[in-house]
């Protein structure tokens, strides 16, 4: 889920033109090492923080059917996560930056919930909103300078993103469709369970169904036997 929720924002980034023809867009962390291994304008989202969302947590199970109603399997609830980002811009003067990270942060609160186009994998699947907030505080219990200190650089201007994506429960397939039924067998003889439902099934078991005899007429006492 993770590497698709970063192929959304990149997709939602050039939707919005950034960081244009000559830019680059990278998903590293920027340590000292890639700074000087960068070469042109690049617009830089990292992640730096993943934590569940709570108050989402819901427990079962759905059924899940194809398109002619027969029973594909069971999919379990899905858990919410908020991963959060920071968004830097970087080339060679602090005007350039400024202006990146400008058409950045326009591009970012366009949209507060990710275009369907722009989901791929298993966010596509599920159908569920994709959430976007951008300019939020940097998440509780940890404060910008404090990542910065962690990647070994100086305190840089950066855009705070948060998305909220769901992560697919567990997915159980369910079995083949009947297709004979079920015969009871002994060590003589076969016992056949009756069915007197619609089936399309064939064979010999409990899920055919078979006509039954027309009784025989009963005989009146005194009646000669026919």
């Amino acid at each position: 889920m993770i590497h698709e929720v970063d192929e959304a924002i990149r997709r939602l980034l050039t939707a919005g033109d950034v960081p244009g023809e000559q830019g680059e867009l990278a998903f590293e962390a920027p340590t000292t090492d890639w700074t000087s291994r960068r070469n042109a304008p690049t617009v830089n989202v990292f992640l730096y923080d993943i934590r569940e969302d709570l108050s989402r947590r819901k427990t079962g199970e759905l059924e899940v059917h194809g398109e002619d109603g027969v029973l594909l399997g069971w999919r379990g609830s899905a858990r919410w996560f908020q991963l959060s980002y920071l968004v830097t811009a970087w080339t060679n003067r602090p005007q350039d930056e400024h202006r990146l990270l400008s058409q950045a942060l326009a591009a970012l609160i366009r949209a507060e919930r990710m275009a369907p186009e722009w989901l791929t994998g298993t966010l596509a699947e599920l159908g569920l909103s994709v959430t976007v907030q951008a300019g939020t505080p940097v998440t509780e219990g940890g404060a910008a300078s404090d990542v910065w200190s962690a990647l070994g650089g100086d305190l840089k201007p950066a855009i705070n993103l948060k998305v909220i994506a769901p992560l697919a429960g567990e997915w159980t397939p369910a079995g083949p469709p009947v297709s004979e039924g079920v015969v009871l067998r002994s060590t003589d003889q076969a016992h056949r369970l009756r069915y007197e439902g619609p089936t399309t099934a064939e064979g010999d078991g409990f899920a055919v169904t078979r006509s039954r005899p027309l009784p025989t007429p009963r005989r009146r006492r005194g009646e000669p036997i026919r």
